[in-house]
């Protein structure tokens, strides 16, 4: 077993790149955890970690290490959860991160809660790029395709980016039949948190017109401010297709060149590559895949 504690730590380690944050994570002392790596370099006879004052990167043995010791982990993680009773209720903490869209995500994970009362939810409601490992994520949701290769990763469902307007909207300013028209119109634009960059509508017409550039009326970083102001008449917003399905279905808001929006996007569930998937993931994963959209196109 101390070979499988020093293999947990060099795998902490390599994905925190931090001696510091590892011991955090594992609570021990960072000097236990130099020595670990230490005695696993001797024992080896190769470095695993470039150090310097800054930073710490893994080598090119200590990259191939990682990936065994990871497939190392997971079996023993799994023959571990086979003889723990599998079949017994998901129970535990679960530290989740998920999009700042609390009023559409909660009805989803109200319902996770009523069925599985065991579990005790915290729940972290940001559209900033959390370090799922370094903050100590469970797992997280999120739009977009996974980038990071210590993460797994679970489709929950799918969407489209849609074009929307208050029916006041329009009716003052005129309903664009082509993107071209947006050129008069009041755009208003979601700033990705993390990038400070503006997210493109992804429109596309038959002739290849060129579009227009955008008039900001506003920029907005998260969605739930552009829903709010597009639903006050301030002009025309993208929003995915799960967030206002229930204002179209109201009347609320109007599609707005639906024939020229050409997009397809999909909600992740993310979680360490380190970990098997525990009782209380897998049941979050499978109650989302099942419930989420529903939830929102409910409420």
């Amino acid at each position: 077993m101390d070979s499988l504690s020093g293999i947990s730590i060099f795998v902490q380690v390599a994905e925190t790149r931090s001696f510091t944050e590892a011991a955090k994570l594992l609570d021990v002392s960072s000097s236990a955890v130099g020595k670990s790596i230490a005695r696993m370099e001797e024992r080896l006879g190769v470095r695993l970690f470039h150090r310097s004052t800054r930073s710490i990167t893994l080598t090119a043995e200590g990259a191939l290490f990682l990936e065994r010791c990871r497939r190392i982990l997971g079996e023993v993680e799994a023959a571990q959860m086979e003889l723990s009773h599998l079949s017994a209720a998901p129970r535990g903490k679960l530290h989740v991160s998920m999009p700042l869209l609390g009023e559409l995500m909660m009805p989803a994970i109200a319902g996770f809660m009523q069925r599985y009362p065991d579990i005790e939810m915290d729940i972290d409601l940001s559209d900033r790029m959390v370090e799922v490992i370094e903050e100590g994520f469970d797992a997280v949701i999120r739009t977009g395709e996974p980038q990071d290769s210590r993460l797994m990763s679970r489709q929950i469902g799918k969407f489209r980016l849609v074009l929307i307007a208050s029916p006041d909207y329009l009716k003052r300013r005129g309903v664009p039949q082509h993107p071209r028209d947006l050129e008069h119109h009041a755009c208003l634009l979601h700033k990705f948190p993390a990038t400070g960059k503006i997210e493109h509508w992804p429109l596309q017409t038959p002739d290849a017109t060129p579009i227009p550039p955008l008039t900001k009326a506003a920029v907005c970083s998260t969605t739930e401010a552009q829903l709010y102001l597009a639903k006050q008449g301030m002009g025309i917003a993208c929003i995915p297709d799960f967030v206002v399905r229930n204002a179209l279905a109201k009347g609320e808001l109007q599609l707005v060149l639906d024939d020229y929006v050409v997009h397809s996007g999909a909600l992740w569930m993310l979680w360490p590559s380190s970990r098997h998937a525990s009782p209380k993931i897998r049941a979050l994963i499978d109650y989302l895949k099942d419930n989420l959209l529903t939830h929102i196109a409910d409420k």
